[in-house]
C-alpha cells in the first residue's frame, strides 16, 4: 500500500486517539498515560514547535468535538467537558476501584459518546462500556470486555465496529437510535503473533482501518473483513489511525513507547502520515 513518512517527532510516550475536527482548528490526540491533550494546527506541517499540550487529569483516553465547541475527554474514571473557551469540567467519577480506567472511546451518529474502561493489570473481563448521552446522564452499554479499544460506525451508521484487544477480534454490531447497539458478531480474528488490534477508523468507502500493537502496521479490512492492505511502520506499537487534513485524505497514525527498552526505536511516540489514495469520515460530535 501507500508509505509512510514521520510526522513529527517522539513527542509522546503513549500516543492514542488521534482526531481532526475543523472546530479545532486542525489535530488532537493524547498522550494517554501523561494525562495530556496534544494538539497541532490545520497545516499538518509536522513541526514540533507549532504543537500544545495541556494536562486533563491522570490520565487522558479518549476525546471527540462538541457540536457546542470544546471537547468530551475521558478520563481515568469517567469524563471532562471542555467548553470552547477552554474551560474543564469534570463529571462525577463512574467508579471508586483505582484499579481500573478508561481506554477508548468515539460517538455514535446520534451524538452520543461511548468509552471503555480496562484494568491496568489487563486482568481478563474487567471491563465496562459507557455511554454518556447529551443530558450528561451515563449509562453502561455492556460489560465483559478486557481492553475495550477501537470503535467507529460505518458510513451510513448502521453498524458499529469494535475491539476489544484482548479477544484479538473485530466485532461488528447493529445500530439504531433507540436500540443502540445489538446483535454482536465477529468480523475479524486476528492470527497470533501479528500484533493486537487496538485503534480503528472507517473510510468513505467503508473500509476499516486498524492498527496493530506490537504489529508495526495498520491493516485495511474490507466490510466483509476480508484483508485488503497493510501499511508498515518502522516501531512496534502502533496505536490508533485518522483520516485528516481539509479533505480528510491523510491517514494520522499514532505509536507508542510503552513497554519498550531504553534508547530503542527512536522514533516511537511520533506521529506518522499516509496518503493511502482514499478519504476518510467527518468526526462524529458530542451533542452535549
Amino acid at each position: 500500500m501507500a508509505d509512510v513518512e514521520q510526522l513529527t517527532g517522539p513527542v509522546a510516550f503513549h500516543a492514542e486517539g488521534p482526531v481532526w475536527s475543523p472546530s479545532w482548528g486542525g489535530l488532537r490526540w493524547v498522550d494517554m498515560l501523561a494525562g495530556d491533550v496534544l494538539s497541532m494546527s490545520s497545516g499538518l506541517d509536522g513541526s514540533d514547535s507549532a504543537i500544545s499540550r495541556w494536562h486533563v487529569g491522570g490520565i487522558a483516553a479518549a476525546l471527540r468535538p462538541r457540536r457546542r465547541g470544546g471537547a468530551v475527554i475521558a478520563v481515568e474514571r469517567g469524563f471532562v467537558l471542555e467548553d470552547a473557551d477552554g474551560e474543564l469540567n469534570a463529571l462525577p467519577d463512574l467508579w471508586t476501584d483505582s484499579g481500573l480506567r478508561m481506554n477508548e472511546g468515539a460517538c455514535d451518529p446520534d451524538g452520543r459518546f461511548y468509552c471503555g474502561s480496562m484494568a491496568y493489570d489487563k486482568g481478563p473481563g474487567r471491563g465496562t462500556v459507557y455511554r454518556l448521552d447529551a443530558d450528561r446522564t451515563t449509562s453502561v452499554v455492556f460489560g465483559g470486555s478486557t481492553i475495550s479499544n477501537g470503535l467507529a460506525w460505518s458510513p451510513d451508521g448502521s453498524l458499529a465496529y469494535y475491539i476489544d484487544s484482548g479477544t484479538r477480534r473485530i466485532d461488528v454490531f447493529d445500530y439504531a437510535t433507540d436500540e443502540g447497539l445489538t446483535g454482536r458478531r465477529m468480523l475479524v480474528e486476528i492470527t497470533e503473533g501479528a500484533g493486537d488490534p487496538d485503534g480503528m477508523t472507517v473510510d468513505a468507502q467503508g473500509h476499516l482501518w486498524v492498527a496493530l500493537y506490537a504489529g508495526s502496521a495498520v491493516r485495511r479490512y474490507r466490510p466483509d473483513g476480508v484483508l485488503d492492505g497493510i501499511i508498515e511502520l518502522p516501531v512496534t506499537n502502533v496505536t490508533a489511525c485518522t483520516f485528516a487534513g481539509v479533505d480528510l485524505d491523510q491517514l494520522v497514525i499514532t505509536t507508542s513507547r510503552e513497554g519498550l527498552p531504553e534508547g530503542s526505536q527512536p522514533e516511537a511516540g511520533s506521529l506518522f502520515r499516509s496518503r493511502p489514495g482514499v478519504t476518510g469520515l467527518p468526526v462524529a460530535e458530542f451533542a452535549g
